[in-house]
C-alpha cells in the first residue's frame, strides 16, 4: 500500500463580528517559513472595542503564531482595549507571556535626571572614591610600616623583578619621549630669543623646564601608561582568577604579597627614570642649539651649569618619589576593585591610567604652590 502523504493546510486568520467585539479565529498549519496572516490585513478598518482570539482546526504552529497573537495584544494594549486569549492553547498562551516579559526587561529605562541629582550622584561618587583611596594608602602605610620592622618578611625577589619591569624595561620609551621634549623646547624658545639675539639663553630654558616640570611630568605619564595599567591588569587577572581569595583564605595579606613589592619598586626606579630623562632632555636642547642656533656645546653646558643649582634637582627628586607612589598606588587600587570578567580587567587598566594622570596633574600644581611658598 503506498504511504498518505498529508498535505499542510495554509494558516488563516477569520474574523467575525460579535456585538461591540472583533473575535479572530485562527486555524491550519502556522509555519515561519510559509504565508501567514498580516494583523493589519485581517482587522481592516474596524475599530472594536475588544478583541477575542479562538482555535478552530488548529495543525502544526511554531513561533509564528505566537509572534501573530503578541502583535495582536500589542495592538489592543496601544488602543487600549482589551484582548481575551483564553480560548488559545495553554502553550500559546505561555509563549506568548514569556515573549512579553522578555520584552519588558529589555525596555529602555528612563535615566534623565534633573541637574542638581546628577551633581549630588557625582559627589557621592567622589565622596566614595575618596574614601576608598583614603583607606588603601592607609592600608599601604601600615604595611610599610611594617617592612621597617621585619624586613626579612618582604619578597625581595618579587621587587627586584618588577623593579626590572617597571625600571630597565621602560627605558627606550623613556629615553625617546625625553629626547623629544627637550628638541621641542628648543625649538620653541628658539623662535622668540632669536628675535632679541638670546640664542645662548635657550639652555636655560631647557634646563630649568626639563629639571623643574617636563622630566618629572613627562616621565610620570610614561610610566603611568605603561607600569600603572600594566599593575592594574595583573592584578585585576589575579582577582578574576580568585587568586587574591585564595591568598585571603591563607591568610595573607594581599597588600603585603602583592602591592607592597610594586610600590617599593616603583617608587625606586622612577626618581632614577626621571634623572635620566633630565639628561636626555638637555642633551636633546644641546643639539638643537649645535645644529640650529650654532652654540658650540661647552658653551651650552656651561650656560646649563651657570642657572641650575642643587635646589633645582631637589624639586625634580622629590616630584619624581612622590609621583612613583601614587601611579603605583592607583594601578594596585584599581586592580583589586576590578570586576571579575575580562572586560572589568580592561576597564580597571583604563582607569589606573586615568586615576594616575589625574594624580600627577593635581599632585603638580600642589607642589608649585609649595615650592613657590619655600622659595625652592
Amino acid at each position: 500500500m503506498r504511504a498518505m502523504t498529508v498535505v499542510p493546510s495554509p494558516a488563516c486568520a477569520e474574523t467575525i463580528v460579535a456585538g461591540d467585539d472583533l473575535v479572530v479565529t485562527v486555524g491550519g498549519d502556522w509555519r515561519i517559513t510559509g504565508l501567514l496572516p498580516s494583523w493589519r490585513k485581517v482587522r481592516g478598518d474596524r475599530a472594536p472595542h475588544g478583541v477575542r482570539l479562538r482555535a478552530e482546526g488548529l495543525g502544526r504552529w511554531d513561533s509564528s503564531l505566537v509572534r501573530f497573537v503578541h502583535e495582536v495584544q500589542g495592538w489592543c494594549r496601544e488602543a487600549k482595549i482589551s484582548c481575551d486569549t483564553s480560548l488559545l492553547p495553554e502553550t500559546v498562551r505561555r509563549l506568548v507571556g514569556q515573549l512579553e516579559q522578555a520584552q519588558e526587561k529589555r525596555l529602555p529605562v528612563d535615566h534623565s535626571q534633573n541637574f542638581l541629582v546628577t551633581v549630588g550622584l557625582a559627589a557621592t561618587d567622589v565622596w566614595r572614591q575618596t574614601r576608598e583611596f583614603a583607606s588603601f594608602v592607609g592600608e599601604c602605610t601600615l604595611s610599610a610600616i611594617g617592612l621597617v620592622k621585619r624586613p626579612g618578611r618582604f619578597r625581595w625577589r618579587d621587587c627586584f623583578s618588577e623593579m626590572q619591569q617597571c625600571g630597565a624595561m621602560a627605558v627606550p620609551i623613556v629615553s625617546l619621549s625625553s629626547f623629544l621634549v627637550g628638541l621641542t623646547l628648543a625649538y620653541t624658545g628658539a623662535i622668540i630669543l632669536r628675535q632679541f639675539g638670546g640664542d645662548i639663553w635657550v639652555a636655560d630654558i631647557v634646563g630649568l623646564s626639563t629639571l623643574r616640570e617636563m622630566g618629572a611630568v613627562m616621565t610620570g605619564v610614561v610610566v603611568a601608561g605603561r607600569t600603572g595599567a600594566a599593575f592594574a591588569a595583573q592584578l585585576g587577572n589575579m582577582k578574576a582568577n580568585e587568586e587574591i581569595d585564595a591568598l585571603e583564605t591563607l591568610g595573607i595579606a594581599p597588600v603585603d604579597f602583592l602591592v607592597l613589592p610594586r610600590l617599593v619598586a616603583l617608587t625606586l626606579m622612577t626618581p632614577l627614570l626621571v634623572m635620566y630623562a633630565n639628561c636626555l632632555g638637555i642633551f636633546g636642547g644641546m643639539v638643537v642649539g649645535a645644529t640650529v642656533l650654532e652654540i658650540p656645546p661647552s658653551a651650552y653646558w656651561i650656560e646649563t651649569q651657570a642657572n641650575i643649582d642643587l635646589s633645582d634637582f631637589s624639586v625634580s627628586l622629590i616630584k619624581s618619589i612622590v609621583f612613583g607612589m601614587l601611579i603605583a598606588v592607583a594601578g594596585c587600587l584599581r586592580g583589586l576593585q576590578a570586576e571579575r570578567s575580562a572586560a572589568g580587567v580592561g576597564r580597571a587598566a583604563t582607569s589606573a591610567v586615568v586615576t594616575s594622570i589625574l594624580l600627577l596633574i593635581v599632585a603638580d600644581a600642589v607642589f608649585a604652590v609649595l615650592f613657590n611658598v619655600l622659595g625652592l
